[in-house]
């Protein structure tokens, strides 16, 4: 069950260049694919504060076999993909956060170890200097048809499916809606999915996010399905990340990962390194200069690029006010665990 094999004929393809620092609102009205407007999907919400619900397709087909899957893989055609809009991180009017400008206590601190991929890939897929394999960029549509895409990356689990994003990257907020074609591209470069892609099974985030745009729950995970070039899991395919929570504000040097479009146009991965600080709330904030397309990079400890693993300490929530070089994410406490035991224990075996 849910081992497919993703098309693999988009390895090679070439995308133009992008360079965005918002949306027009003309864009995006032009990117509406034609046909109704489909149904929310269902979700499910547990006690502990998260919310899921099965992935599905623009017209609102659940991704339940492997017929669907290859149709989001053939929807992604290079010319959609190239046309995505880097999703912004401007804080929406109705975002809520904690009014607090004092760190709460934390709890125990806890640590989930990287793993390594379960296969040798050829050198056109070998790490770069300040580049990993984990960390790709997403592409989901929304309840409209709109196209947009995110950056992500893969952490460490026993069911090696999950893929660790920002809340914002799955689901729209309060009054919104989940996201659907959403796909993994580990690794992208300048047009070319070495490790080819992967589709969501299901996808998660915190309640608070869901409910009220919580900033400081800014967070969510996918479940994927198998795929990629070699029909694999995808921790198995590039490795996974570790996980951190309850380390403390204060971080002396992370390096965060992600795909923006102010650098490079989004075609290659780019960034940053330095310490954090408590931002208000529960989020943290760190010096950086990425903008729109890094949303869902994460911010990891004890990143070593000759693995081109680390440590997840926190992912890309949003600009401070984009374009004064800082940018904040949530910070990982005891709700990060509790959202990735939930998407662990939703993983098909």
């Amino acid at each position: 069950m849910l081992r497919w094999l993703a098309p693999s004929s988009r390895k090679g393809r070439t995308l133009k260049s992008i360079l965005r620092w918002s949306v027009p609102a003309g864009l995006a009205l032009a990117l509406v694919v034609t046909g109704p407007v489909v149904a929310e999907a269902k979700q499910t919400t547990d006690r502990n504060g998260n919310t899921s619900t099965v992935a599905r397709t623009t017209d609102g087909r659940a991704i339940t076999n492997e017929k669907i899957a290859n149709e989001v893989t053939e929807y992604w055609t290079a010319e959609r993909m190239a046309g995505a809009v880097d999703l912004d991180f401007v804080k929406p009017k109705g975002a809520t956060e904690a009014t607090s400008r004092v760190p709460e206590s934390t709890g125990t601190a806890g640590s989930v170890a990287p793993v390594r991929a379960s296969i040798a890939t050829s050198d056109d897929a070998s790490i770069q200097l300040n580049e990993s394999q984990t960390v790709g960029k997403v592409y989901f549509t929304d309840p409209a048809g709109n196209q947009y895409s995110c950056s992500a990356s893969t952490v460490a689990s026993g069911k090696r499916r999950l893929v660790m994003t920002a809340g914002h990257c799955v689901h729209q907020g309060r009054g919104g809606q989940w996201y659907s074609n959403w796909q993994f591209v580990p690794r992208y470069r300048n047009g070319v999915s070495p490790f080819g892609v992967f589709v969501a099974y299901g996808l998660t985030a915190r309640t608070a996010w869901v409910n009220n745009s919580s900033f400081d729950e800014d967070m969510g995970i996918a479940i994927m399905n198998n795929g990629g070039n070699w029909g694999l899991k995808v921790v198995e395919t590039v490795g996974g990340n570790g996980m951190r929570w309850n380390w403390g504000y204060n971080i002396s040097l992370v390096t965060a990962l992600g795909y923006p479009g102010n650098i490079g146009g989004g075609q290659v991965q780019v960034y940053c390194q330095g310490g954090t600080w408590h931002a208000g709330g529960q989020q943290i904030r760190m010096w950086c200069s990425m903008t729109y397309g890094s949303s869902g990079g994460p911010w990891l400890q004890e990143y070593d690029d000759q693995t081109g693993y680390g440590y997840i300490n926190s992912v890309v929530s949003h600009g401070d006010n984009p374009g004064n070089g800082q940018f904040d994410g949530p910070y990982f406490d005891d709700d990060i665990k509790s959202l990735y035991d939930y998407a662990e224990g939703l993983s098909p075996a």
